[in-house]
């Protein structure tokens, strides 16, 4: 509730500014045409330790090589959180599925609170929503029971079953989470190897990026699943998704578990900053608009989204 304050009291003074000279804060003009770009950032130092502590003034912003004034600032620690867990359950994923099951059991039970919604998909040959948005832990439970890989019947018809990895991520940005308001991320469990989506990782990333979307990536691949060759290599994709969403990119290894993963991405997600500020130039047109956010100490470095959807 208070941060529904924060920010309507925020729209309205900016709205005031851009109204006529000389009326005052207690008398605001709300104009529609005042648009915040809101961006979610993480800050770590040179060994990968999450900064928690900065001030506003430590940022600086900029929108298409343009310098911006960050009007609204806050931490992210408790502000209400939209999750989508995406698991892949191609064939290539089927040794390792009921370790990610187990894992996203826990990961659930540990960082929603009452305020935050979540929804389950499954991708292979298919993309299913297997739970809708909810912030009931125990509808997440049973519904991660019957995330499962297509069986070798449905693999025949599918002469070989795919994984529409990027189709699902658009999916579930443009049907989801589009519509939903505040910080929102997607948990990609996956080899990163796509079968036969019709759109790309640049598609994929768009409608991320339309949708205000986070997308964190999980690597977590069988090595035996390509009949022990290795097999192709999703960690150059996923990378990209993650890093253009402004999300974070994790591989599961014998030096860390899915189980410390979700850890991590439970504290970056609860301890994230949270800028906005009203672009000094008029959408005219929808497109894509750069961003560019820098901190101050040159040790650190910070991880946001690179563009946002400018709707006229």
């Amino acid at each position: 509730m208070g941060h529904f304050f924060t920010r309507r009291s925020f729209l309205l003074s900016a709205a005031a500014a851009y109204s006529r000279a000389g009326l005052s804060q207690q008398e605001p003009v709300f104009s529609t045409e005042v648009k915040v770009v809101n961006v979610l950032a993480t800050v770590r130092d040179k060994k990968g330790a999450l900064i928690t502590e900065l001030g506003k003034d430590d940022f600086s912003l900029a929108e298409e090589n343009r310098p911006q004034t960050i009007q609204y600032f806050a931490r992210e620690t408790d502000l209400p959180l939209t999750i989508g867990l995406m698991v892949d359950t191609s064939a290539s994923q089927r040794r390792v599925l009921e370790a990610e099951r187990s894992a996203s059991y826990r990961f659930f039970e540990q960082v929603l609170r009452p305020a935050d919604q979540a929804f389950i998909m499954q991708f292979d040959s298919a993309v299913q929503l297997k739970q809708p948005l909810t912030s009931n832990f125990q509808k997440l439970n049973d519904a991660l029971a019957y995330v499962d890989t297509e069986t070798e019947s449905q693999l025949r018809i599918q002469q070989g079953g795919g994984t529409l990895l990027y189709d699902a991520v658009a999916k579930a940005s443009e049907e989801i989470l589009q519509n939903q308001k505040g910080r929102k991320a997607l948990i990609l469990l996956t080899d990163g190897v796509d079968f036969g989506s019709y759109g790309t990782p640049d598609d994929a990333i768009a409608a991320a990026q339309r949708a205000e979307t986070l997308v964190f990536s999980i690597l977590y691949s069988d090595p035996g699943a390509y009949g022990g060759f290795g097999g192709p290599n999703g960690r150059g994709v996923l990378e990209k998704i993650s890093s253009q969403t402004g999300g974070g990119f994790f591989e599961v290894s014998k030096k860390q578990t899915v189980d410390q993963i979700f850890a991590a991405i439970e504290t970056e997600l609860r301890s994230q900053y949270s800028l906005g500020y009203v672009s000094d130039a008029p959408v005219r047109l929808s497109e894509f608009r750069s961003i560019r956010l820098t901190v101050k100490p040159k040790n650190l470095s910070v991880q946001y989204r690179q563009r946002y959807w400018a709707r006229r």
